[in-house]
């Protein structure tokens, strides 16, 4: 893997799940300090490279207006009042927005694709991105989606079994080893240290 075509794709790295107070918080409270744990190290690590880096946040106005008959977890997410624009829930967690303009920002996402009504693929093109790694949550969602349109949109894509989450580990393992490798490379951050040359 080339450094320079590569980039990091952060997905739901919000108050809502990995917060304490997220009121999303216990869809992952099994794994949620570890992967959040493996995140911050492979941010710092990355950091100093030419790899970029790109948060993907999801967001809605406070009435939900987005979401015409909601159904799934987005129908969970407008119940439970999550990931609101400009509240605590729906900030970028803190460990993140300290990196600065390190993280680019990619916003406009309202569901569970970080394609769909974004500008996700324009910034990938602009930067000549060939690879994209998947880090963070919902693995059998949002992690899921997004690799399959990547896939489908030509890049090469890499999951971080140990940097995402699932709501439980049984479903984890279960895309990290049955669903993922029909359209993505599985590693661990580690292996994508090497892969990239960069291991600290």
């Amino acid at each position: 893997m080339n450094p320079n075509t590569t980039a990091l794709i952060l997905i739901g790295y919000q108050n809502d799940y990995f917060s304490k107070e997220g009121v999303l918080r216990s869809v992952i409270e099994s794994d949620a300090d570890s992967v959040l744990s493996h995140t911050l190290a492979l941010i710092e690590a990355l950091k100093d490279t030419p790899v970029t880096m790109i948060a993907t946040p999801i967001l809605f106005t406070d009435d939900y207006r987005e979401l015409d008959e909601p159904v799934g977890i987005l129908k969970a997410v407008k119940e439970a009042e999550a990931f609101k624009r400009g509240s605590f829930g729906g900030q970028t967690i803190d460990a993140v927005t300290a990196f600065g303009e390190r993280i680019l920002e990619v916003s406009g996402k309202r569901g569970l694709n970080a394609f769909s009504e974004t500008t996700l693929e324009q910034v990938l093109r602009e930067h000549h991105i060939e690879d994209v790694v998947l880090a963070g949550v919902v693995t059998s969602i949002c992690i899921d989606s997004t690799g399959r349109s990547a896939h489908d949109r030509g890049f090469r894509v890499h999951v971080l079994s140990d940097v995402t989450c699932g709501r439980t580990h049984m479903e984890q393992d279960f895309y990290c080893q049955q669903i993922f490798p029909l359209y993505a490379d599985v590693l661990d951050a580690q292996a994508l240290m090497r892969a990239l040359e960069c291991e600290r």
